[in-house]
């Protein structure tokens, strides 16, 4: 049997990529999980992993080529089909699986072939087949990082009985490392759920069983009526064929309740959200609190799913609505005081997060390891603020990111590292790791707590790149986008603690990194500074601290003085009119 590789979603707004390098020969055989090809966007160069294990057969996108998201790129089989890779055969399969759909998923697309060669051995076409189904197939428990040998199902997001898309979330996966969501392979009905929620499971056993629902509808309909298969498929089709205007004219009685069907479910405004997709309880909260309804709301996310800054929009389109309205009624005759949002929280009993009980267990045994204390400068980033004021608009134009303060702050550390390596080092057991590269992680606030995604070897990019990576890194967290390999690495890490507004902070050194810097708010605020003449006067200048948090058993207080007087100097003086084209 054959399947097909395709190009994976890259991003929201990433239609297509360029093959930069195949990681695997045809021939050579590559497993669940590993690195097959490189792939390079406008946004990140990335490894795509092969989400089945055998032998290349065939290869459809060469090297410096590009393919759209969707599109087939390589060919992988159990190695018995190899050497007629190139025959007619092989060209042949994949027109038949184009035909079929692009939706569906690599295993359904061969089953016609598979189907014609059941004469020559059909019983070991059965045994092939995974699940207890043989329309089924199984969805394991991916790779989740190098060190991650298990994870805990946290929520489904499918039920049984219920059709899931390629590609589309399944259910949700907690490791000590990351929440993440687990797509489908495979598009079908979901037929079976083999771990349930808050259980734990090992890389690669079995997590469900999805086909494609033809197995699935006898099951439910035999209890109630005995009527032949035959006449069941025609039930079926109506759900799936109706958007296509080929239904008969007698099933559209029939099919016109189900749009109304979800709302007994719901208690608020959001009754419509399930025709969207899966809403997170926080924005079906948010839509609540300000009257949205969310039928009304067009999803951005993957599948149509309805984000958060769907919802905005839409309240902010409210808002636009209503402006005119409170314009013409007569003012107050005294404002009235700001309303107080209650969280949904208050007076509540929850279970902790998995993410919060990990992120609690490494800060505590990273102060019980180490002999950890801060120290802060006060730094003026005046001439950074005007050089930001003038470059930022076009830089954003020709870099296609934002230029905001912070890798400024990040260029001016990685450059403090390479001159104090104390700072980027490891201590291992009686020795010191001196890092050859600068990885610096970013601590991300997210809804689901604190994740720290890594720009690997920074030491080698410019202000430019750092911004790119800033950036797409901050997107990913923010949407739970990031992968494993994100999250892991970091030689350094950095925490904008500004951005909340806050001053400045005693941020803890995460284990086994012997530092992590502390970036606090920017502030207008009178400052004595010297003027041409050498004299001292009073002027309105940007301030800021930054404050850096190590670990004593390697570094002392006077390196942490010398690589925090390093940056202050070199952000103080500005000089980057070069990385920024001025």
């Amino acid at each position: 049997m054959s399947e097909t590789v395709k190009m994976p979603a890259l991003g929201e707004s990433v239609t297509e990529g360029t093959v930069t390098r195949w990681l695997k020969a045809v021939g050579e055989t590559v497993e669940v999980d590993e690195p097959l090809l490189e792939v390079s966007t406008d946004k990140v160069d990335t490894e795509i992993p092969s989400p089945v294990a055998g032998t290349i057969e065939k290869i459809l996108v060469e090297e410096d080529e590009d393919a759209e998201v969707g599109a087939d790129l390589v060919v992988i089989g159990d190695g018995s089909g190899s050497a007629d890779a190139g025959s007619d055969d092989s060209g042949a399969e994949a027109p038949a699986a184009e035909e079929q759909g692009e939706d569906l998923a690599s295993d359904e697309t061969v089953a016609p072939s598979t189907e014609q060669e059941e004469p020559a051995g059909e019983s070991e076409q059965t045994a092939e087949t995974s699940g207890d189904s043989a329309e089924g197939q199984e969805v394991t428990m991916p790779a989740l990082g190098e060190s991650v040998t298990e994870g805990t199902v946290t929520r489904w997001i499918k039920a049984v009985g219920e059709t899931v898309e390629v590609d589309e979330p399944l259910l949700e996966v907690s490791t000590d490392k990351v929440d993440t969501e687990i797509p489908s392979p495979v598009a079908g009905t979901v037929l079976e759920i083999r771990v349930q929620e808050d259980e734990d499971a090992e890389v690669g056993s079995v997590l469900a069983i999805v086909g494609s629902g033809d197995a699935a509808a006898p099951e439910a309909a035999e209890p109630a009526a005995p009527a032949p298969k035959a006449e069941e498929k025609p039930a079926e089709a109506p759900k799936q064929e109706a958007p296509e205007s080929e239904a008969p004219k007698q099933e559209a009685p029939k099919s016109a309740p189900a749009p109304s069907a979800p709302a007994p479910q719901a208690a608020d405004s959001v009754s419509g959200a399930e025709s969207s997709g899966y809403v997170t309880p926080l924005v079906r909260k948010m839509a609540a609190e300000a009257g949205v309804d969310l039928s009304t709301v067009k999803g951005s996310g993957l599948g149509g799913r309805i984000r958060k800054q769907d919802v905005q929009q839409a309240i902010d389109a409210q808002k636009a609505q209503a402006a005119p309205a409170a314009a013409a009624a007569p003012a107050a005759s005294a404002p009235a005081a700001p309303k107080v949002e209650v969280s949904s929280l208050r007076g509540t009993e929850q279970k902790m997060p998995r993410i919060r009980k990990v992120i609690g267990q490494r800060m505590m045994e990273s102060l019980h390891e180490m002999a950890q204390l801060t120290t802060a400068v006060e730094v003026d980033v005046t001439r950074i603020a005007k050089l930001r004021a003038k470059a930022k608009d076009e830089f954003a134009a020709r870099e296609g990111a934002k230029l905001t303060f912070l890798p400024f702050l990040m260029m001016a550390a990685i450059e403090g590292l390479k001159t104090y390596p104390q700072l980027n080092s490891t201590i291992d057991g009686d020795k010191i790791v001196y890092h050859g590269s600068e990885n610096i992680g970013m601590a991300a606030d997210t809804e689901r707590g604190l994740v720290v995604p890594v720009i690997k070897n920074a030491g080698d990019l410019n202000l430019a790149g750092l911004a790119r990576q800033i950036g797409d890194l901050g997107v990913r967290a923010k949407s739970n986008k990031l992968v494993p390999d994100d999250l892991s690495g970091a030689t350094f890490t950095i925490t904008n603690t500004g951005s909340g507004g806050a001053l400045w902070d005693t941020p803890i050194v995460p284990a086994p990194q012997v530092g992590i810097l502390g970036t606090g708010t920017i502030t207008k605020r009178p400052a004595v500074v010297q003027n041409a003449e050498g004299d001292d006067t009073i002027a309105i200048r940007s301030m800021m601290y930054l404050f850096l948090s190590y670990d004593h058993r390697m570094v002392d207080g006077g390196d942490a003085a010398r690589f925090l007087t390093f940056m202050k100097k070199r952000l103080e003086e500005g000089a980057f009119e070069g990385e920024l084209g001025l």
